[in-house]
């Protein structure tokens, strides 16, 4: 048998639900001001959706309350594609011009 762990009050999935909402706030909010025109707003918004991807399996997939492996195995991987993506984003937004 697995692992016994205490499960999230709802009191935490409260917290983590305002927590997604004002992260879902600042993307909309950044989408529609004069940063748009920065090179760094994709970037940003993969910053932040990046979180809100992680917060969401952390708390809601329950992998907080997993191995420490099966976490790792998920999030390496996601951190190296997530440089690589940023990197191909640099990359070629200096040629662009």
């Amino acid at each position: 048998m697995g692992e016994v762990h205490e499960h999230p009050s709802w009191k935490q999935y409260k917290w983590v639900a305002i927590i997604l909402t004002l992260i879902t706030v600042v993307e909309v909010w950044v989408y529609y001001t004069s940063f748009r025109e920065s090179p760094l707003f994709a970037p940003v918004l993969l910053v932040m959706s990046a979180a809100k991807f992680a917060i969401v399996v952390m708390f809601y997939m329950h992998l907080k309350y997993d191995h420490k492996l099966f976490r790792a195995l998920f999030v390496g991987p996601l951190i190296i594609a997530m440089g690589t993506l940023m990197a191909l984003m640099f990359l070629f937004h200096k040629f662009v011009k």
